[in-house]
């Protein structure tokens, strides 16, 4: 690395999973583009703690809405869904891992966050894709 080099910031973790977006088959790209996507550089303290955690660094991404499978025409909701992505957390893992691009491992962030909009729960995904362990 340069010697001159910062850290990447919120915009090109947002470029990244955009093109996350862009690089999704249909009908899920068109489903993603319907959750507002949030960069910001670590999870606000109320969620660590609603979460049961004790460092904003155990927390890459978060999803905040109503799953794809729980969605009811009656009851219309009062934000969009969002998924939140935690720059300075995965800055964090991906310098710790080692073995992955930062377009990588932001993608695997965003999919998995993604997912839970579909209403996979986090067993479901851990089946599918076992790239966490």
């Amino acid at each position: 690395m340069s010697p001159d080099a910062i850290a990447p910031d919120n915009d090109l973790i947002q470029g990244l999973a955009e093109a996350a977006i862009a690089a999704l088959p249909e009908p899920f790209r068109a489903a993603a583009g319907l959750v507002a996507l949030r960069v910001q550089d670590l999870a606000d303290p109320e969620i660590i703690e609603a979460l049961g955690l004790e460092d904003p660094f155990e927390l890459t991404g978060l999803y905040d809405g109503t799953p794809l499978t729980e969605k009811s025409f009656a009851e219309q909701p009062m934000q969009p869904d969002q998924i939140f992505l935690f720059r300075r957390a995965i800055l964090e893992e991906w310098l710790d891992r080692g073995d992955v691009s930062l377009a990588e491992l932001v993608t695997h962030v965003f999919v998995h966050e993604l997912a839970h909009h579909f209403g996979w729960s986090d067993d479901d995904i851990a089946r599918i894709d076992p790239w966490w362990e």
